[in-house]
């Protein structure tokens, strides 16, 4: 991990579902948990079977939505109207 991060299995669990979330971008992680993108590799090498690992690889290599600079402004965040509205 970069800056000697330590973290604990319920963070590799959120960084492993960070990863896997298409709209989530890698920088998300690395300022919610400090892990580079080749950190956050090396965690889904470590911690996922070699062939879901494959294909996490398959899918996000090249995929604008997780990496910002590819991303276009209209591609936005997630975001229910309802959301932040008292009901």
């Amino acid at each position: 991990m970069a800056h000697n991060t330590v973290l604990d299995d319920s963070q590799i669990s959120r960084v492993i579902e960070m990863a896997w979330e298409d709209r989530t971008p890698f920088a998300a992680i690395e300022y919610s948990y400090g892990c580079t993108e080749a950190d956050v590799i090396t965690v889904m090498r470590q911690q996922l079977k070699p062939s879901s690992f494959r294909l996490w690889r398959q899918r996000v290599t090249g995929r604008a939505t997780k990496h910002q600079v590819k991303r276009s402004f209209v591609v936005g965040r997630a975001y229910c109207k309802t959301q932040y509205k008292p009901r």
